[in-house]
């Protein structure tokens, strides 16, 4: 009777090593001097940093949605591991984490090596962008779990904040100023009706020229990573609220206290043409609530130190904060 392999089933344990010696120096390179060990433990080592006075853990998990079907359908895997870093980090400092270390998990049907390599290079840029750690990951694969070419990722980051500083909502007060820092794109939620609209009811291609450029390049331009806007401003911020889905209506009264609500100008926001093309064809009160509309984060700043947090960064005025119910309002 003849015998069976792991690789007989679907699973390459030779191509699963050459993919942990590609990927080494890329993890390596994102290392600072909090990390302990290496690369091949079964788990990574990261030690408190120093100068905390009562440091609290805080983490984060998320994944890229579905904008990975673009990226494995045009064939570019250098950019979605961006993606997966900025939604998790991008979510930490809005509970005044300083992101510390970062783990990924990438299962597929079959390990494609080059590929699966071309992402996690991604995922170290984003890393170094956010000035945190990859210090550990995980590949899984899974034959039959999994279309063929077909994978997913999921992030896990973990930071650091001071205890006292956790609670946001206390330093929000009526006639804050609502500052919105840019989104870079679509970011990484809604794709499930980008998709739909763009290439079924519109039956547009990805190289179709949009706003001068490849469509793709648009759609697959990676999430803006706003940590060091964050460390470099976090002392002139009351708080600050991710528009990830869900967009700035639900998003933003996140970070209210219930006796305060938003009010958002919409003639302010500087919105992307992408979303403009959308808007032809989505109702305004379903672009409000799926996209982020040119907007990745909104930072609710008093008006003391509104000039400040202008002057060193790239946001500008979008509204203000009033007494009321919580919620936000689009005007």
């Amino acid at each position: 009777m003849s015998t069976l392999s792991y690789k007989d089933a679907g699973v390459d344990i030779d191509a699963g090593n050459a993919f942990v010696e590609n990927i080494k120096p890329l993890v390596k390179s994102t290392f600072d001097a909090n990390v302990l060990g290496g690369i091949g433990s079964f788990a990574g080592a990261y030690e408190l940093p120093k100068g905390y006075k009562e440091p609290v853990m805080l983490a984060a998990t998320d994944g890229v949605g579905t904008k990975l079907k673009l990226a494995i359908e045009s064939g570019r895997f250098d950019t979605v591991g961006i993606d997966l870093v900025a939604m998790c980090v991008n979510d930490l400092i809005c509970n005044f984490a300083t992101p510390s270390f970062f783990l990924d998990y990438y299962a597929t049907a079959a390990l494609k090596v080059d590929e699966a390599t071309q992402v996690v290079a991604g995922i170290a840029r984003g890393c170094q962008e956010a000035q945190c750690a990859l210090i550990g990951g995980e590949t899984a694969e899974m034959p039959g779990m999994y279309a063929k070419g077909d994978f997913d990722l999921a992030g896990f980051a973990v930071g650091i904040a001071e205890k006292a500083e956790l609670d946001r909502l206390s330093h929000v007060k009526a006639g804050d100023i609502l500052v919105a820092l840019p989104s870079s794109g679509v970011h990484s939620n809604g794709f499930s009706l980008v998709r739909k609209l763009l290439f079924g009811k519109l039956e547009m291609k990805m190289e179709d020229i949009f706003d001068g450029k490849p469509l793709i390049d648009t759609l697959l331009t990676p999430t803006r990573i706003y940590v060091q806007t964050f460390k470099k401003l976090k002392n002139h911020i009351n708080a600050l609220a991710h528009i990830t889905g869900g967009g700035i209506v639900e998003n933003l009264p996140r970070v209210l206290p219930a006796h305060l609500h938003a009010v958002v100008e919409r003639k302010s926001i500087r919105t992307l043409p992408i979303f403009d093309l959308m808007a032809h064809y989505v109702e305004p009160s379903e672009m409000d609530r799926t996209f982020n509309m040119g907007v990745g984060m909104v930072l609710v700043v008093s008006k003391a130190s509104l000039d400040t947090v202008l002057a060193n960064s790239d946001g500008y005025v979008i509204g203000y904060i009033k007494e009321g119910e919580r919620g936000a309002t689009m005007l």
